[in-house]
C-alpha cells in the first residue's frame, strides 16, 4: 500500500511538471518541496501585474489599469488567493495602479508598499480612498530592506533617490528562491537604473521583467549588463499605442540569447522556481516583433497620467537652428536633457543655454529618453 501510494505521488508531480518550458534544461523536472515559487505574469493589456506565490504566502505587483480590477480579482481566487501578504504599488500611473481599489477592497492584506511619488487625479484618489476604507497604510520600503516571502527573500532596490517623474521613482525589487533570481522594476528609466546599480551591488537575475514594458527609455545598455537575465518577460498588449516592446530592448535581448516571453503574444505566463531551476508553462517567443505606435503615442500626445514615452522627434524634433538651444543638466550622472523631457532630474540639476557640442565637449551624455 506505501508503495503505491508514492508510486501515485511520483506520478502526479511528472503530471504536474509536463509541458513546462526551461529557462535551462527543457527536461528538467520541477520539484514540489517546499520553496517551490511561482510567477504569474498576469494579462492586463497594457499593464503590469504579476502574482507570487511562495510556501502559501503571497505578493501581487501592481493591478494594471481600472478595466482590470476584477479580472485580476478572478484570477488570484482562481490560484486559491484568500490573502496577500503583500501588495507592492510599484508607480502611480494608471496601467499599474488602476484596479488596486478593486483588490485592496476584496482581500485582506499585510502590508502595501507604493512609490514616494503621488499625483492628483482621480486614480490616485481611488486608491488612496479604497486604502482609507479598509484602514491601511503604505510605505515606501527603504533601499537595501529585505522581507519574507515564504522560503524567499524580497530585496528592495528602489527607488534610490529622489525624481522628478513618477516612472524613476517605481519602488523596485529582488526577489531570490533558493538560487533563482527575479528582478523587478517598474517603469524605472536610465537614471533611476544607474542609482540602483551604484547602490545595491549585485543585480544578477535569472528572470527580468522588462522595465517599461520593454521601452527604450529602459533596460539601458549599462543595466542589462549588471542583471545580465537569462529570461525577460514582457507586459504589453498587441497593438499598443506606445510601440511597447521597443526594437532596441528586443534587440539587447536577442543579441545576449535571452529568452523572452510576452503577454501579448502569450497571454497570462507562469513561472515555476524550485530554487534551482526555472521552468515557464509556455514556450519562449520566437518573432522579436516590435511594436508600431499608433494613435496618441504616435501623435506625440501623452495620456492625461504621464504613462506615454513619446521620443524628442514625437515632441516636434531639435530647435530650429536660429534659436538658442536651452538644455537641463544633470550634474551627478552627467547627462542632459531637453526641458520638456519626462526624466528631468529632481535633484543635482542646473539649466545650461550652452550648445549641444560644448556639453559634450565637457563629458555630458545626451538623455536617451528625449534624444536631445
Amino acid at each position: 500500500m506505501k508503495y503505491l501510494k508514492k508510486l501515485c505521488v511520483m506520478l502526479l508531480v511528472l503530471m504536474l511538471g509536463a509541458g513546462l518550458a526551461s529557462c535551462a534544461d527543457p527536461a528538467a523536472a520541477v520539484s514540489h518541496e517546499p520553496g517551490r515559487m511561482e510567477a504569474h505574469f498576469i494579462d492586463v493589456g497594457q499593464g503590469d501585474s504579476t502574482l507570487i506565490i511562495c510556501d502559501g504566502k503571497t505578493m501581487l505587483i501592481d493591478a494594471g489599469d481600472d478595466s482590470q480590477g476584477t479580472a485580476i480579482q478572478n484570477y488570484l481566487q482562481k490560484q486559491g488567493v484568500k490573502r496577500l501578504d503583500y501588495l507592492v504599488l510599484t508607480h502611480p500611473d494608471s496601467d499599474h495602479i488602476g484596479g488596486a481599489p478593486v483588490i485592496i477592497t476584496k482581500f485582506d492584506i499585510g502590508q502595501v508598499f507604493m512609490s514616494d511619488y503621488t499625483k492628483d487625479n482621480k486614480t490616485y484618489e481611488k486608491l488612496v480612498k479604497a486604502l482609507e476604507y479598509k484602514r491601511l497604510a503604505y510605505q515606501t520600503p527603504e533601499v537595501g530592506s529585505e522581507y519574507a516571502l515564504g522560503a524567499a527573500r524580497v530585496r528592495i532596490l528602489g527607488p534610490a533617490g529622489k525624481y522628478g517623474n513618477p516612472n524613476d521613482a517605481s519602488v523596485a525589487l529582488m526577489i531570490q528562491n533558493g538560487d533563482n533570481r527575479f528582478l523587478f522594476t517598474g517603469d524605472a528609466q536610465e537614471d533611476a537604473e544607474e542609482d540602483m546599480a551604484e547602490l545595491s551591488g549585485d543585480l544578477s537575475a535569472d528572470v527580468y521583467h522588462a522595465g517599461h514594458h520593454g521601452s527604450k527609455t529602459s533596460t539601458s545598455e549599462a543595466f542589462f549588463e549588471r542583471v545580465r537575465p537569462s529570461c525577460a518577460v514582457i507586459s504589453c498588449a498587441e497593438g499598443n499605442s506606445y510601440g511597447h516592446p521597443h526594437a532596441q530592448t528586443l534587440n539587447t535581448f536577442r543579441m545576449n540569447g535571452v529568452k523572452v516571453y510576452r503577454t501579448d503574444e502569450e497571454g497570462t505566463i507562469i513561472a515555476v522556481s524550485d530554487g534551482k531551476e526555472i521552468r515557464f508553462d509556455v514556450p519562449a517567443s520566437e518573432t522579436w516583433k516590435a511594436g508600431e505606435p499608433t494613435g496618441s503615442a504616435s501623435s506625440g500626445k501623452k495620456p492625461a497620467d504621464g504613462t506615454g514615452d513619446p521620443t524628442g522627434a514625437e515632441k516636434g524634433g531639435m530647435a530650429s537652428a536660429a534659436e538658442e538651444p536651452a538644455y537641463i543638466l544633470n550634474t551627478k550622472n552627467k547627462k542632459f536633457h531637453r526641458p520638456e523631457c519626462d526624466s528631468l532630474p529632481a535633484v543635482n540639476r542646473t539649466e545650461s543655454s550652452e550648445s549641444r557640442e560644448s556639453l559634450l565637449s565637457q563629458g555630458y551624455a545626451p538623455c536617451k529618453r528625449c534624444n536631445p
